[in-house]
């Protein structure tokens, strides 16, 4: 599933590739399928002998509450970054064994893998677009902290689009089936503390988690259309780490194919023309005023619009008690309206 490269000519120094074309076979050896045993499929196992360790010790009794919550979202927080390369077909070279993680992990989740799979490659084909990128709809129609129940409408998305394929719609009942029958039993058998408690409430952590690190802040402001700046990078150790190299979103957009413990290296590789395309290279929340305001409204409210005149939430306006609170209103929408802007690449 590599990302091809189709522009043909860059200037650069001499001791650097000469054209775009060049650079794609530079980074061929980060474009490869991962190793049977590479760092993802440590995370899937990882994932479940963490989340089996918290239900032990839940039943044990000698663990604190907090303690076990950690170690629950750790556990899907770890199979938060195998979904999303499984759905690339990057957690495995064999096909059948990145299926079975895919699946894996959105079980443990509480995803359907169907859902994140097709969702997700229609927010790679139409990134910020308003009407058919599901998650800038996800990033910009409410706050921040609010960002994990808004994931429910991937599965919105998923059946008003119809983007299911051969067998999907199949495997989305059998996951959900086998999901709500967890919750049936749970309440018949009466371990629904451990479903509140390490399940659903880690899995709102996560939601927040994977909303912030992996839809809101590696696309923000929202408007570029252009494949070299519809995203960002904001370089560290440390949350290459903490998020599980998405800090350096841009790459994985530029070639899905990359596995996501070769974001960073393929990044240091790249970064010349990186530099040459404009990429931002930056978190972006506090290199302007604007952009910390933004970001503040953004936490609070979020709610955006994407057109100057005609906003649906313009009609708002008429509910206020008086014109200067009117014009406030509208003026607050066109200052955090979003409105996408295409570039040639």
């Amino acid at each position: 599933m590599t990302s091809s490269i189709t522009q043909k000519e860059t200037k650069t120094p001499n001791d650097q590739p000469q054209s775009v074309y060049d650079w794609q076979k530079l980074i061929k050896k980060y474009l490869d399928p991962p190793n049977p045993w590479n760092p993802t499929v440590g995370l899937f196992i990882a994932g479940y002998a963490l989340a089996s360790l918290t239900i032990w010790e839940w039943y044990q009794g000698t663990w604190p509450l907090p303690v076990l919550v950690g170690m629950a979202f750790l556990s899907l927080h770890m199979e938060g970054t195998v979904i999303h390369d499984a759905c690339h077909n990057a957690a495995h070279p064999n096909r059948w064994v990145n299926q079975a993680m895919g699946h894996g992990a959105a079980i443990l989740l509480g995803f359907s893998f169907p859902v994140f799979t097709r969702v997700h490659l229609q927010h790679h084909s139409h990134v910020n677009d308003p009407k058919n990128d599901p998650d800038h709809i996800v990033s910009t129609f409410g706050p921040v902290w609010l960002i994990a129940p808004r994931f429910f409408y991937h599965e919105v998305f998923f059946f008003q689009k119809r983007l299911w394929k051969r067998y999907e719609l199949m495997q989305w009942g059998i996951e959900r089936g086998l999901f709500i029958s967890i919750v049936i039993a749970g309440i018949k058998f009466g371990f629904m503390n451990i479903i509140y408690n390490l399940w659903f409430g880690p899995a709102l952590m996560v939601g927040v988690t994977l909303g912030i690190f992996f839809d809101y802040l590696p696309h923000r402001p929202f408007i570029a259309r252009n494949k070299w700046k519809n995203a960002r990078v904001y370089p560290s150790r440390v949350m290459n780490l903490l998020i599980m190299g998405q800090n350096y979103h841009l790459i994985h957009h530029l070639w899905p194919s990359i596995p996501w413990f070769e974001y960073k290296p393929a990044y240091e590789l790249t970064k010349p023309l990186l530099d040459k395309k404009g990429s931002p290279q930056r978190l972006g929340i506090f290199e302007t005023k604007s952009d910390s305001l933004n970001f503040i409204y953004d936490v609070f409210l979020g709610i955006r619009s994407h057109k100057y005149r005609r906003s649906k939430m313009r009609p708002l306006a008429k509910i206020l008690p008086n014109n200067h609170w009117r014009k406030k209103w509208i003026g607050l929408l066109h200052r955090t309206a979003v409105v996408p802007v295409s570039e040639d690449d």
